[in-house]
């Protein structure tokens, strides 16, 4: 058995034990035998590369991961991750962009797979500048939207419902981790999240109960204004780009007419404001 047979028997067996399938599942899933996935496994058995893609898409394994169970099969990785201000992401920048401004009034992110924030629109930086410290925002480090949710110098005073909304977002954090999409740098994040004062002690745990609701309500209220959201989270359909899967854009809508107005002011507002500097 060589190494890269062996390691690649380990990455699959991995990925299985994840997704919580059987030997027999997997095979059933990716149109083989019980028989072959089991030499894969213990190294008895020498894929090929479109075996070990066929067994990755079974297995639902992201892309940037995909590459490295070919390059533990002895095989070149497949996948680009290109950067996003790359010329060849031209068109799904743009595509973000008119994503972005469509929203406006209301706030949307780009984010990616550690919920780093990567674009705003002007709705969002708006809901940010009303309700933020810029000076403690810039000490928190670059943008993140989990932690500028949770930590105590960012959103979180404002956050009327914040137990509920948090409750939430944390669990989807849990299955990020448990789902190997975030990796090494978004289990650290949930780390530190849990490690803030007052984070209930049964959060840190996977809730397989909790709501996995395609949509979170978050209501904002300071100095009398009062803004009450439901959010989602979207994803590019089929990306074969490892940069372009990974990105999520959030989206913000109002959840009452109060909203829809407060929304619009803000906006006149800062276009107002715009236009006496």
């Amino acid at each position: 058995m060589g190494p890269a047979e062996s390691h690649l028997g380990q990455l699959i067996r991995h990925w299985r034990t994840r997704r919580q399938l059987s030997q027999l599942d997997l095979a059933g899933e990716a149109g083989v035998s019980s028989r072959h996935v089991s030499f894969i496994e213990t190294g008895r058995a020498k894929p090929s590369r479109e075996m070990v893609l066929q067994l990755a898409r079974a297995l639902d394994v992201p892309l940037r991961d995909r590459n490295d169970l070919l390059t533990a099969a002895g095989f070149a990785p497949v996948y680009r991750a290109t950067e996003l201000d790359a010329p060849a992401l031209a068109q799904a920048r743009r595509a973000l962009d008119f994503v972005l401004k469509a929203q406006e009034p209301y706030p949307a992110l780009v984010l990616d797979r550690h919920w780093n924030v990567l674009k705003v629109n002007e709705g969002s930086a708006r809901v940010q500048a009303y309700f933020l410290d810029p000076k403690a925002v810039a000490e928190l480090g670059p943008p993140n939207a989990m932690r500028l949710m949770f930590h105590p110098r960012g959103f979180r005073p404002s956050i009327v419902n914040w137990e509920a909304t948090a409750a939430s977002l944390v669990q989807w954090l849990h299955r990020d981790v448990a789902a190997g999409f975030g990796g090494d740098e978004t289990r650290r994040l949930l780390k530190e999240l849990l490690a803030y004062p007052d984070v209930p002690r049964h959060w840190q745990t996977l809730d397989l109960d909790a709501s996995t609701a395609p949509f979170l309500p978050i209501e904002l209220s300071k100095d009398g204004l009062t803004l009450r959201y439901f959010t989602t989270l979207t994803t590019l359909g089929t990306p074969h780009d490892i940069t372009l899967q990974e990105l999520r854009v959030e989206s913000f809508f109002p959840a009452d007419e109060a909203t829809e107005a407060a929304s619009r002011r803000l906006e006149s507002e800062r276009i107002r404001g715009a236009g006496t500097t």
